[in-house]
């Protein structure tokens, strides 16, 4: 185990791209302004004590800028970013070796936070509270502790699955922040943003095309934005304007309400294979060929604050916007049903 354990993502050229266009300070960073305004005092507030902001927690779905966050804070204390994931630190001593090597003022990124085993989540305790951590040395019988001094570090946790936190892990974060999907306007602005960075000729009309079918979500914005480019320099003049970005988007299986085709097969196994449900999630998952946890916290997220999914103590319901949107006939047992109530 090395001392920094990185989070590589699937696609090294993707996460090139995604990482030349993450902002570097709060000022460049778009949307979530309470969060912004809360995370803004605490770094002030810590720059003028000369010491490193309190451990910070945020929570909320894919993509909305939990990493970027965490870069931003380390950049604006001046600080250096290890940056690791749950899932990897399957031991203690893995921890360890990361929390020994650090500097300080060092920010500590956690991905997945609430994917911690809890033996490596008990070592944090100390390490959080009193920047120390607790060795066993030896076995058995001889077995003794040593407690060893650490810099003080800032710690950033990330999670999609908040109420997986648990109790003790969660008390020990000092701010603790949601980030939510994004509307149109915000999305609009970081494409274009994003279309500046990367040199792609791109009007007005064109950005808010890709922003409203971004899904609420920055990172589907700037992938979007990336195979429109991708069509418009093969396909068309190589500038992205509003006809552009439409056929683009049909190309790629984007409908204008921003479903990919995973998002169409959810709703297409709840309308058509289910009758509109209630469907359990694991039901469902086995339906369209997904992760129940990617259906929870991927797509299920949208669908719902676009009022094509509702949850019930029964399980997974298409609305009546749904059904309007698939163009299926609405059930005769569920027409006067007042789950389809608007």
């Amino acid at each position: 185990m090395t001392d920094e354990v990185l989070a590589i993502a699937a696609d090294p050229e993707e996460h090139q791209a995604e990482s030349s266009l993450r902002p570097k300070t709060l000022d460049e960073f778009v949307g979530q302004p309470e969060l912004k305004e809360h995370l803004g005092i605490v770094l002030e507030a810590a720059l003028e004590r000369s010491e490193p902001t309190g451990h910070l927690l945020l929570c909320g779905p894919p993509g909305l800028g939990k990493t970027t966050l965490a870069h931003v804070v380390a950049h604006q204390m001046g600080a250096s970013i290890r940056q690791t994931s749950g899932p990897a630190l399957e031991r203690a001593g893995d921890l360890a070796a990361i929390l020994t090597n650090l500097e300080d003022s060092d920010v500590l990124f956690i991905d997945e936070t609430h994917r911690l085993p809890r033996v490596v989540e008990e070592v944090l305790y100390p390490a959080m509270e009193d920047f120390q951590l607790d060795l066993v040395i030896g076995k058995g019988p001889s077995a003794h502790t040593i407690r060893l001094d650490l810099p003080r570090f800032t710690l950033v946790g990330a999670t999609t699955r908040a109420g997986l936190i648990t109790g003790p892990l969660r008390s020990r974060f000092e701010l603790i922040e949601r980030l939510d999907l994004y509307p149109p306007d915000d999305l609009e602005l970081i494409v274009r943003r994003s279309a500046r960075i990367l040199g792609i000729e791109l009007d007005e009309a064109g950005a808010r095309t890709i922003a409203r079918r971004a899904r609420g979500t920055p990172r589907i914005a700037n992938r979007l934005l990336r195979r429109v480019r991708d069509y418009a320099q093969v396909r068309a003049s190589g500038a992205v304007d509003e006809d552009v970005a439409r056929r683009a988007l049909a190309v790629f299986r984007v409908d204008e309400r921003g479903l990919d085709k995973v998002d169409a097969a959810i709703l297409d196994a709840l309308v058509r294979r289910f009758g509109g449900g209630p469907a359990g999630l694991s039901t469902l998952a086995v339906a369209v060929g997904e992760e129940p946890d990617t259906i929870e916290d991927v797509y299920e997220p949208f669908l719902l604050q676009i009022g094509f999914l509702r949850r019930t103590p029964r399980g997974r319901v298409a609305t009546l916007a749904a059904f309007e949107h698939l163009g299926a006939p609405l059930p005769e047992a569920r027409k006067a049903a007042s789950l389809f109530d608007q």
